[in-house]
């Protein structure tokens, strides 16, 4: 699809995003509505992992978390199976929200479903797209998001640790491992020696 399109449709993803209630504040002291913050998270990430994707999953990586605020974890059950309707409501909810603004950006059908692919997580390791979303989500989340996880989670001790990255790390690529591994990308500093230690024996 032409620039033109593509430019639309992030403009129209950034001004629904920018609705979000919940405001934070980045690195630089700048306050952002959290998911127009995580979406420029993922397209920077990407420019800088995979330069090269083309239009469509880019607007899928920007679309991991479009207002995901309108589906509060809290809706559902606080337990293991409430956590997995959630998600799973959550991934079907981010495929339509964005597919429906390319839509009216102007992109085709072929378009559109790639986007529901990718944004819905169906065909990890088999669907490139969809690999690609879970590389970019992986890297966001240790370079931006670790860090403060780990502070909000002072109760959970190494192997907890050691689980939770181990997981992150097994649905991300081997190329996705050189990216985090090369110097590329900005590891929380306090928790370099316990994610070295879980990827060392992680596969």
């Amino acid at each position: 699809m032409s620039q033109q399109a593509f430019e639309q449709a992030v403009t129209l993803m950034n001004a629904v995003n920018s609705e979000d209630p919940n405001i934070v504040t980045d690195d630089a002291g700048k306050d952002w509505p959290k998911e127009l913050l995580y979406s420029h998270h993922m397209a920077d990430m990407l420019e800088r992992y995979k330069p090269m994707a083309d239009h469509v999953v880019q607007l899928a990586i920007r679309g991991q978390h479009i207002q995901r605020w309108k589906s509060p974890r809290d809706a559902y059950p606080m337990n293991r199976k409430g956590y997995h309707q959630w998600r799973t409501q959550l991934y079907t909810f981010h495929a339509d929200s964005v597919a429906e603004l390319m839509a009216k950006a102007g992109f085709d059908e072929e378009s559109l479903e790639r986007v529901r692919q990718a944004v819905g997580k169906k065909g990890i390791k088999i669907n490139k797209d969809t690999q690609l979303l879970e590389d970019v989500a992986g890297l966001v989340f240790i370079e931006h998001y670790m860090l403060a996880f780990a502070e909000k989670h002072p109760e959970y001790d190494e192997e907890k640790w050691i689980d939770i990255i181990r997981k992150t790390w097994k649905k991300m690529s081997a190329d996705a491992h050189e990216f985090a591994l090369s110097g590329d990308l900005i590891l929380p500093e306090p928790l370099i020696p316990l994610i070295q230690k879980s990827v060392s024996t992680a596969n």
